[in-house]
């Protein structure tokens, strides 16, 4: 799935199941949150913290998903091109970043 067919079926998804979009501030809040749970895996998993027995079938992918689709949400309502935008933003860091990380001893 192409980056603009995740945007239309997020798109398709809210007007015919979620009703509406749920404003940007809300959107923001809910990503935070989304976050927050991929925060708490991570930790878990790779981290120095252990799973409660509650959440053990806690799924990075799913949550990673969940993130994705609150973004789309808000690239759909804000009318960003997240397809579009990507490809401008790793050409920025191609041109801003070209030596800088393989100059970095820290990353030897």
């Amino acid at each position: 799935m192409t980056i603009h067919e995740a945007q239309q079926k997020v798109d398709d998804w809210i007007k015919t199941t979620g009703v509406r979009y749920f404003n940007e501030l809300t959107n923001v809040a809910l990503l935070t949150e989304e976050v927050g749970e991929v925060a708490r895996i991570i930790a878990r998993k790779y981290g120095e913290q252990s799973f409660k027995e509650n959440e053990k079938d806690n799924s990075l992918g799913d949550e990673l998903a969940d993130v994705l689709f609150v973004i789309i949400c808000l690239a759909n309502q804000t009318g960003i091109d997240l397809e579009n935008a990507l490809r401008e933003n790793i050409e920025k860091k191609n041109n801003r970043d070209k030596q800088r990380h393989q100059n970095n001893p820290k990353l030897k």
